[in-house]
């Protein structure tokens, strides 16, 4: 779950930027504060962690395969970032993660004392000086033993407010913006790749299409390949934003649903 962010928030809300023309974007229901509303959200993880032998371990969060050995230092992880992972207790890991000298973030592992669950206490540090914490509980799928399994979530709690602001973008476009992480999308509605602004938004690129009025397609990208691709539906009352996230490679998409601030 420690790719950061990144993973476990970009990649599950849309953040996404559009243009239909200027008389459209002008016009846009889309444009407005939206709050997540975690009671009738459901954002499903799945992280693997594969043992290669004494403290050896290969960690995938959703952003491809990051080895590193268990003792507590610095190693080179995805994105340009620092993984370290650190055995606390015989059932408590400590992963963080960080960049040019900034702890990014922070996740206290805690195994069951019969291997089947485990929960993660997962909080991203802010450069302003905020926090934002999640709290999730992973069931064991197939083999492994100890931390060593593939880990896919029953339960997820979002702690933080989470918005999200929807703005006209040059009079043509329209830039989602999530204030807690500072990250910005802006594109034009040309379904041409429009790189991604936010300190972590590293090789990160989207695309997006109109099919009517009130439902967008966003696909992100990452060096180049697609990390999941988003439908957001606007209802009828223009009230409710639900967005439908499809990972590659995982059956149960991520659901979440925004009100109108």
């Amino acid at each position: 779950m420690e790719a950061s962010v990144f993973k476990r928030i970009l990649k599950i809300l849309p953040a996404v930027c559009l243009a239909t023309g200027i008389a459209w974007a002008a016009e846009s229901p889309f444009i407005g504060e939206w709050k997540l509303d975690p009671s009738n959200s459901r954002m499903p993880d799945e992280m693997k962690v594969q043992s290669k032998g004494g403290n050896q371990y290969t960690f995938d969060f959703g952003v491809g395969p990051e080895t590193i050995v268990v003792d507590g230092s610095d190693q080179p992880g995805y994105g340009g970032t620092l993984l370290s992972v650190k055995a606390q207790a015989p059932n408590t890991w400590i992963v963080e993660r960080s960049k040019a000298g900034r702890l990014l973030l922070r996740g206290t592992w805690n195994l069951s004392k019969d291997g089947s669950t485990l929960t993660d206490y997962f909080r991203e540090f802010e450069a302003d000086g905020s926090t934002l914490s999640m709290d999730y509980v992973y069931r064991r799928s197939g083999g492994g033993s100890g931390f060593a399994a593939d880990w896919q979530s029953i339960r997820e709690t979002m702690n933080s407010p989470f918005l999200m602001q929807v703005k006209e973008f040059q009079g043509d476009g329209l830039s989602f913006i999530t204030p807690l992480e500072h990250s910005t999308k802006n594109a034009r509605f040309d379904g041409k790749d429009y790189p991604n602004e936010g300190p972590l938004a590293d090789h990160g690129a989207s695309s997006s299409r109109r099919v009517d009025e009130r439902t967008l397609v966003i696909t992100d990208k990452a060096d180049g390949k697609v990390t999941d691709t988003e439908e957001i539906a606007l209802s009828p009352d223009q009230k409710t934003l639900t967005v439908t996230v499809h990972i590659p490679g995982r059956d149960k998409p991520n659901v979440l649903v925004f009100e109108r601030n």
